[in-house]
């Protein structure tokens, strides 16, 4: 219980940096340098939440201890706090892995092809269907739809990676948006449905609790995409008057 409460701590602090932070690099000018530096902010900060996150889930499910009574299913406990616990932290982990690599590689797109890459994306497609199986043995519908959603993100994800042909000049930036707002999606979702949960218990299966993340991410993806093609569209002209 020592070791758990040590690692509520530190995921608390650092999780709290990532879900502050996370704001603004959608509220600053893209590119800017205020926008990479709170960017780096949400990526480490949620790093280090979903390492710390994975651990807590690894405890939950093979510690003694039962820490939420309002959850008498002792299967029904170890789908919320260890599997989809497990399948979250990856998942957020997942996102950054991507989110920075579509940058950082913007000029070789296939260098997201190595190893290293496309097992962390593995890592979440698998702790991800299994998030889902499980979900379902226990009637748990929630925890299949947030696994779709995950496996779903990675598959497109694969797409850009895998695609013969190179994208249009500028598809990274769509990609690398995407992905950290995804990254927000898991985040929140994890906070809302197993961190703040703590506080109303009585709401641990509320559909809103858990979907609302989701449909605010997806929101600002649709936004974002929109305006991001329309600032890609090239500019019409009026035609120039003819010469007296």
């Amino acid at each position: 219980m020592t070791l758990f409460h040590a690692l509520v701590v530190f995921h608390v602090a650092t999780g709290a940096v990532g879900l502050i932070a996370f704001w603004g690099p959608i509220v600053t000018r893209k590119g800017a340098a205020a926008h990479r530096k709170w960017g780096r902010a949400a990526c480490y900060g949620f790093l280090g939440a979903g390492t710390l996150a994975i651990a807590m889930a690894f405890l939950s499910l093979y510690g003694p201890e039962h820490r939420h009574p309002e959850v008498t299913d002792r299967r029904l406990f170890d789908g919320l706090f260890g599997w989809m616990m497990l399948y979250l932290g990856m998942l957020t982990i997942g996102f950054v892995d991507y989110g920075l690599g579509v940058v950082r590689h913007s000029r070789n797109r296939r260098a997201l092809r190595s190893a290293r890459y496309q097992a962390v994306i593995a890592a979440v497609v698998l702790t991800g269907a299994w998030c889902g199986w499980f979900g379902w043995q226990v009637g748990h519908p929630l925890m299949m739809l947030v696994a779709f959603i995950g496996i779903a993100a990675m598959l497109i994800q694969q797409r850009y990676i895998w695609r013969e042909s190179d994208p249009p000049r500028g598809t990274h930036i769509g990609e690398h948006f995407r992905a950290l707002i995804g990254m927000g999606i898991s985040a929140y979702t994890a906070f809302l449905s197993v961190g703040l949960i703590r506080l109303v218990p009585e709401h641990v299966f509320n559909p809103a609790i858990w979907a609302g993340p989701s449909v605010i991410g997806v929101s600002l993806i649709v936004w974002f995409t929109v305006k991001g093609k329309r600032a890609a569209a090239p500019k019409r002209s009026d035609p120039r008057p003819h010469p007296q």
